[in-house]
């Protein structure tokens, strides 16, 4: 039932009931307290009463005693037996008169009425006097019902009052939830730099806002980079396919012309081959984000191995070119373990060797440097190509982003390899950069051991 209300109404009525317990247990601490001290009053002025007999007994042994007046009831005892002076109800007077004279205190109930009684025995020389003094509690009582009511009646006023108070005290402490639902509502049709406000107090709240609002910019700059990642995809992909489209068309017009037909048919390969590649590099982009992407792991032995290959594919690039392809490898003995497994490496040295290769002009050289250190293994890729623009290297890494110039020479890439570098190394636990180094290039991966 309590959690179909609102947290201000079950604050509310949290606070009302855990009020009302305390409220209660103290009021009975008071009214006991009271009907105590009324009771302690009624037999201290019964003792009173004894007081002015014992005196005059003390004083004239030998004398009657002086009868007390009305309003006054007391019994007296003589030494001999005989009652000197006898006040009392006849209910009363029937308990005391054949009681043996001591000092006590008592409480006597007749007819709905409660009476406290105190006895005294005063010795002479005569003999013991036994006195009694009675004192009704009927003012108590009519005292103790008017603070009954006195105390429910305020009770109810106060637990009324408090429960206003908890009510307007949880909404000022919800109203920054308020706030911040109210915003959460317009986020989407707000800018970018929209999000939830934060109040001014330290508190969780402002805390679990900041928190929220971290969460926001994590989420908007994921969807920023997945639409920009599936528009430039299909910018990418509208130029192969155009062009592979163009090419299947131009093939039919060549069914008669064998040599025609054979160089249409070579060209949409190399169309399908970059839609393959393109596609490939997106899958393990994804792959390598995704969080359930399991971490490989490669030994110096097998990384090394996989160095191998690619600088012996990167010099089968560089014939065309007439490049120089070297590689050297320092203090690479120790088999140890890394963070990266040998395709993934062997991912990391193709893209940046075929980028060298790419770059370079005519007669150029690349160089791949592999150093084995004690708590890393450091990848060099140097170039003699003409660098890069300082402004771009800062974006070199992301997604679809390549120089000016790459972007209109025939052998500009899709973007990605720079990207993909950068998220197996990542992946592992590593680092990529890249600077310029007059002339060329220098791009820097480190892995760290396991």
């Amino acid at each position: 039932m309590l959690s179909r209300l609102s947290i201000r109404a079950r604050i509310t009525i949290g606070s009302v009931l855990a009020a009302a317990v305390l409220l209660s247990v103290g009021l009975w601490l008071v009214r006991e307290q009271v009907n105590s001290i009324l009771t302690n009053t009624n037999a201290v002025l019964a003792e009173g009463d004894l007081t002015s007999f014992e005196t005059d007994i003390l004083a004239n042994p030998d004398e009657p005693v002086d009868d007390p007046g009305t309003g006054v009831l007391v019994f007296v005892r003589g030494p001999d037996g005989r009652e000197q002076v006898d006040t009392l109800p006849r209910f009363l007077h029937g308990t005391i008169e054949h009681r043996d004279a001591a000092d006590e205190q008592f409480t006597i109930e007749h007819d709905g009425t409660t009476y406290v009684v105190v006895g005294r025995v005063v010795s002479t020389s005569s003999g013991d006097w036994g006195l009694w003094a009675a004192r009704s509690e009927a003012s108590s009582t009519l005292a103790l019902a008017s603070l009954d009511r006195l105390l429910a009646i305020g009770g109810l006023i106060l637990l009324a009052c408090f429960g206003i108070a908890s009510w307007l005290l949880a909404s000022a402490a919800l109203r920054p939830v308020r706030l911040m639902r109210e915003r959460a509502e317009t986020l989407g049709a707000e800018s970018r730099d929209g999000g939830l406000p934060v109040g001014a107090a330290r508190d969780e709240l402002a805390a679990l806002a900041t928190t929220l609002n971290d969460f926001i910019q994590r989420v908007r700059a994921s969807a920023s980079r997945e639409k920009r990642m599936v528009s430039d995809a299909a910018h990418e992909l509208r130029t192969p396919l155009a062009a592979l489209r163009t090419q299947l068309e131009l093939a039919h017009d060549d069914f008669g012309d064998a040599d025609a037909l054979a160089a249409q048919v070579t060209a949409a390969e190399a169309s399908v081959a970059r839609l393959s590649s393109l596609a490939s590099n997106l899958l393990e982009l994804s792959r390598l984000e995704s969080s359930e992407s399991p971490r490989g792991s490669g030994s110096t032995s097998e990384l090394v191995d996989e160095l191998m290959g690619c600088i012996d594919r990167a010099r089968m690039l560089g014939l065309a070119k007439q490049a120089d392809v070297g590689f050297d490898l320092r203090n690479t003995d120790r088999d140890t373990l890394y963070g990266v497994d040998p395709q993934s490496f062997g991912r990391i040295a193709e893209n940046l060797l075929a980028n060298a290769v790419a770059a370079i002009p005519l007669r150029g050289s690349v160089t791949a440097t592999l150093e084995q250190t004690p708590s890393d293994l450091i990848l060099t890729v140097a170039d003699t190509g003409p660098g890069m623009d300082e402004e771009f290297i800062p974006r070199a890494f992301e997604r679809f982003t390549r120089p000016d110039d790459s972007r209109t020479a025939t052998t500009g890439g899709s973007g990605l390899g720079l990207a993909l570098v950068r998220a197996i190394a990542t992946a592992a636990g590593g680092t990529a950069t890249l600077a310029n180094s007059h002339p060329g290039l220098t791009v820097t991966v480190t892995l760290p051991t396991m």
